[in-house]
């Protein structure tokens, strides 16, 4: 093999690895996520309280009642159940969670709602199983401005409590949180 032959090869091999490293990470907008990943870390206390989740986004569309049907069960994130991680004991609403990691699931009511903390993680945010609940606590949501895209978020922390909202469109749901 002379040197015109290899110096073609080589350039044919190079353009052909180029070829597939360059669509393999290709980054359309087609390929971003509509709802993104989001993470919430606080401390509360002496106890740190991390929830991960995908951030749906309303787009102009009725939310709980249609998008979301009141009576059913339903994960506030997109994609993945949203996952609950607490380091320590917790009183959620007067009620005790053991440390650990949950799924974290909502059943939207009219005037009042049902969280529910599922000792299956990760799941599937369509593979709600009641056989596999830890904790349900029964919130009574306010009205709030609204918020496009599902967040959940910590508006008050004081030493040993907090609360955390869960908040979309103009609902959001208020969780008492003490550390133990």
């Amino acid at each position: 093999m002379n040197s015109a032959d290899s110096s073609m090869r080589f350039r044919a091999v190079a353009l052909a690895i180029w070829c597939v490293l360059s669509v393999g990470c290709r980054s359309d907008a087609q390929d971003i996520p509509k709802s993104q990943r989001a993470t919430v870390t606080q401390m509360v206390g002496k106890t740190q309280i991390e929830i991960i989740y995908h951030r749906p986004v309303a787009r102009g569309r009725e939310l709980f009642g249609a998008l979301v049907p009141y009576d059913r069960v339903w994960s506030p994130s997109a994609d993945t159940a949203a996952i609950f991680s607490t380091s320590t004991d917790l009183d959620i609403q007067g009620s005790k969670l053991a440390a650990g990691r949950y799924s974290l699931w909502a059943m939207p009511g009219k005037d009042a709602w049902t969280i529910i903390f599922s000792s299956r993680v990760p799941v599937f945010h369509l593979r709600y199983r009641q056989a596999e609940d830890v904790l349900r606590l029964r919130v009574v949501p306010r009205a709030g401005e609204h918020m496009e895209t599902l967040g959940f978020y910590f508006p008050m922390v004081d030493g040993d409590s907090a609360v955390l909202d869960l908040h979309w469109g103009k609902t959001v749901v208020p969780m008492k949180i003490k550390s133990r």
